[in-house]
């Protein structure tokens, strides 16, 4: 203290200690997280690769197909990731990018309706590019998100009101929700409605007005159901019902076979599993094992302890992403890390219910685990954003500390010892 408040007596400043060089020159993001990413990513690939084995060599292709497939969409996802982490997330919060990412899903909803294709699964979801197919629904994730962050950040002060706090955002997602349900795509219609709510909760709106929207909504959805299978005759929703209800009495083999393949998985890995690489339901008895129901054959090769391993890495992750967004250096940056952490953890938790037949199949992937090189680069792309918020964070408390009277130098010489 004394070779500081000399330097201070003299006009000088104080002279900075080591650790708090450090920090300044850093400015890191959130470690932890990334560490909770990465390990995250890699259980995953190794799992889509194992689950995937059987399927790639049954359509003719070698065995590390897919598997190789999500290694690169992974390698390259990270490298967005990284270079996304170190770009000021303020450059979002911008009108012509927040609608225009909006508009710009909308468009592609519309064209996956139009141009699109099901890959077989009854479902026209998908844009086929040739050497690569997409959802346009991933796109939507991201823009609602955006979107949402950038208005309610513009009408803090009267999210209070029905008129700002409620009407718009009940107008943009009934957009978004009509175009999803045609597909249809019910798994996401819910998550993002559920990404809204939770942005619009955050952002101040009354609770009142909150309870009237969701009401709109599960009124609204129903009304769609109910035209689609009584209207339109489409059994697409009463099938998915039916065989969750019942999965193993159902007279409808055909229809319930893929939940009861499942829980069969589920129910084989017992507490340890039977090792990786050693499913049976893979082998062509589980559809979907590479995608929607690559949690099952976690169950089945790591056991219980696999199981509730990658639960618990999705809480963590999930946490982080909250306290993140708790230490916003602003209302945006705190708006944009809450709609990216909420559909995360929401997408692994109606993946997870599905698979273990908690909830009716809605078809929803798994973030990080699920074939798919657009849902994956998106979520890593997320995540990069939800680490440049952490990263300003950093650099706002390490300024604050400049302001500080700088600490003993004394520490600095035990460290040196």
């Amino acid at each position: 203290m004394e070779q500081n408040e000399i330097r201070a007596a003299k006009g000088g400043k104080a002279k900075r200690t080591r650790p708090e060089r450090r920090r300044v020159r850093l400015g890191p993001a959130d470690l932890t997280l990334v560490i909770v990413i990465l390990i995250l990513l890699g259980i995953g690939v190794i799992m889509m690769f194992s689950a995937s084995y059987a399927i790639a060599i049954n359509e003719g292709n070698p065995g590390h197909f897919y598997g190789l497939r999500q290694g690169v969409f992974a390698m390259v996802g990270l490298v967005v990731m990284f270079i996304v982490s170190f770009i000021d997330y303020h450059i979002f919060q911008k009108a012509w990018i927040a609608l225009g990412s909006y508009a710009g899903s909308v468009i592609l909803l519309i064209l996956v309706l139009l141009i699109g294709t099901d890959l077989g699964t009854g479902c026209q979801r998908w844009i086929d590019l040739g050497p690569m197919t997409f959802q346009p629904s991933e796109i939507a994730k991201f823009a609602v998100v955006i979107l949402f962050a950038y208005t309610i950040d513009q009408n803090a002060s009267r999210m209070k009101t029905i008129k700002t706090g409620i009407l718009p955002y009940l107008v943009l997602l009934g957009i978004i929700a009509a175009l999803l349900m045609k597909q249809p795509h019910l798994s996401c219609t819910l998550l993002i409605c559920m990404i809204g709510v939770s942005m619009i909760y955050v952002g101040g709106a009354r609770y009142s007005h909150l309870f009237l929207l969701v009401i709109v909504g599960v009124l609204a959805l129903a009304a769609v159901v109910a035209y689609k299978m009584v209207v339109e005759d489409v059994d697409y929703f009463g099938t998915r019902l039916n065989t969750w209800l019942d999965p193993f009495g159902s007279e409808d083999e055909a229809g319930t076979w893929q939940t009861r393949q499942s829980l069969i998985a589920i129910g084989s890995g017992g507490l340890f599993g039977m090792g990786l690489g050693e499913s049976r339901q893979k082998y062509l008895y589980l559809p979907e094992s590479e995608n929607d129901f690559v949690f099952a054959i976690v169950c089945e090769e790591l056991g219980f302890v696999g199981a509730v391993t990658v639960i618990l890495l999705f809480v963590m992750l999930v946490v982080l992403g909250f306290h993140i967004a708790a230490k916003a250096k602003d209302r945006f940056g705190m708006l944009v890390a809450v709609g990216f952490t909420v559909q995360i953890g929401i997408q692994a938790f109606l993946n997870i219910a599905v698979v273990s037949g908690l909830v009716p199949n809605t078809g929803i992937s798994l973030p990080f685990f699920s074939y798919g090189g657009t849902a994956l680069m998106m979520q890593l792309a997320q995540m990069g954003i939800l680490l440049n918020i952490s990263r300003a964070r950093y650099v706002v408390e390490s300024k604050k500390k400049k302001e500080e009277p700088a600490p003993d130098p004394e520490p600095e010489f035990l460290l040196d010892a």
